[in-house]
């Protein structure tokens, strides 16, 4: 496919993901839907990007000609988007942690997002120019609001695990996107005393850079480190990424969250086969923490976490339960819906750490150096580059077990490993690797890389 990538389609306003793509996107959304229900029902949300405002417009357009009535829930967080797609289907406009010149489109059904072979299809109709349907079966609009609904929920799902945060101090960076509307509203609503950073809408991104990354959150490190507080929170453009803070400034690394989730409702499940799905750049952190909790982990392509949850209880047995399914930043509460959602990350995190403390929380998960190194590829090479590297790279490792289903994966006997994957959407080839030695794991696997 040319549009879809690893989170729906993001790109350039102006060459890209333009008003009459999200016309085109909005009829092949309506068209497809009407295929199983007679006037599809397609909510719109979109986030603080001052595009947003003109492709929800185009995108409502297409969905109405197509035949489909649009709900518009103005600006929301995506997982609030999702949340509302619930029984329907919906559209977020967002590009998430890109920057502001970008935009893009992301589609749910029943809260999940589609899968590869709807997003085929939808590519297909746009392609094939669908005319509209007939004057007389337009569709119909109006507007709806989703965010006091959602933010009780969230903050009532998260009560379940934990203990009451009164007391617990945490510094929330928005980063002027739409975690602002619901990150620091449900942490007080469960109690937490709150400090919000950056908490208006702005689509200019004009605090920080939309993705949160130790660079990106300077402020935040200082201002948790100076301000004695418990930790600290950062949030994307769209509220679907989270990132920790620790109460000395130092941003804790993603597999370690990760793990600490996973740890928590691989406990908390009275399942015979509690599985967390993950996706292959994932750390080993992560397996050794979950099957010490006593669960297992599953692995599968980025970007398809909802497709690793379907495919877990098809190849499972009667006792199989999905506990959780996340990749680094992006975190599915699959108890409470099938959607990536930072808000409820940052939620059930502020009570674990209200009842351990974050220190004690990591204390059990072995934290070994991570690199993830972006190699320069063109587009047109990454095939010939990726099987070659099928077989370079066990002829250089060849004591290390092999996965080839999503990149090549090694994995060593000293819980060291490393993956090659081709970016779904940028020039260049990922290497992630982890290793007590990692910058000499780096090196040759780079050394096989820049080879081929």
């Amino acid at each position: 496919m040319t549009r879809f990538g690893t989170a729906g389609i993001r790109g350039s306003v102006h060459t890209e993901v333009t008003p009459n793509l999200a016309l085109g996107v909005g009829r092949a959304t309506a068209i497809q839907a009407r295929e199983t229900t007679d006037t599809p029902t397609v909510v719109v949300g979109r986030d603080g990007r001052t595009t947003g405002s003109a492709l929800a417009d185009a995108l409502a357009a297409g969905l109405q000609s197509g035949g489909a009535d649009v709900v518009r829930l103005g600006q929301v967080p995506t997982p609030a988007l999702a949340f509302a797609s619930q029984g329907q289907r919906g559209v977020m406009v967002t590009a998430s942690h890109n920057p502001p010149t970008d935009n893009g489109l992301k589609l749910f059904v029943d809260g999940e997002e589609y899968d590869r072979e709807l997003e085929e299809t939808i590519e297909g109709l746009v392609t094939s120019e669908e005319p509209p349907v007939a004057w007389d079966r337009f569709g119909e609009s109006e507007r709806a609001s989703v965010l006091s609904e959602y933010r009780e929920a969230v903050a009532t799902y998260a009560e379940q695990f934990g203990a009451d945060p009164t007391g617990v101090r945490v510094a929330v960076d928005c980063g002027t996107g739409m975690a602002s509307v619901a990150a620091p509203q449900v942490l007080r609503a469960l109690g937490a005393d709150v400090v919000a950073l950056n908490a208006q809408v702005d689509g200019h991104f004009p605090a920080r850079e939309s993705k949160p990354t130790a660079e990106t959150l300077t402020d935040l490190r200082a201002f948790v480190r100076d301000g004695e507080f418990d930790f600290g929170i950062g949030h994307d453009g769209d509220a679907d990424r989270i990132v920790i803070v620790d109460s000395g400034g130092e941003v804790v690394h993603e597999d370690t969250v990760l793990a600490v989730v996973a740890g928590r409702y691989v406990q908390e499940s009275e399942a015979a086969d509690p599985v967390v799905v993950t996706t292959p750049n994932a750390s080993a952190r992560i397996d050794e923490h979950v099957r010490a909790s006593g669960g297992r982990t599953e692995r599968v392509r980025l970007g398809a976490l909802h497709e690793g949850v379907a495919t877990a209880y098809e190849t499972g047995a009667e006792g199989t339960e999905v506990v959780f399914a996340a990749e680094p930043w992006k975190h599915v509460h699959t108890q409470f819906g099938s959607w990536i959602d930072g808000v409820a990350s940052a939620a059930v995190l502020t009570r674990l750490v209200a009842e351990a403390g974050l220190d004690a929380l990591r204390e059990p998960i072995t934290e070994r150096p991570y690199r993830k190194v972006s190699i320069p590829c063109p587009d047109d090479e990454k095939e010939r580059v990726m099987a070659a590297v099928e077989t370079a790279l066990p002829e250089a490792f060849p004591e290390a077990s092999i996965d080839t289903e999503y990149g090549v994966r090694i994995e060593r006997d000293d819980a060291s490993w490393a993956l090659v994957r081709p970016s779904g959407t940028e020039p260049y080839i990922r290497l992630y690797a982890e290793a007590d030695d990692v910058d000499a794991l780096v090196a040759s696997v780079r050394d096989v890389i820049e080879s081929v």
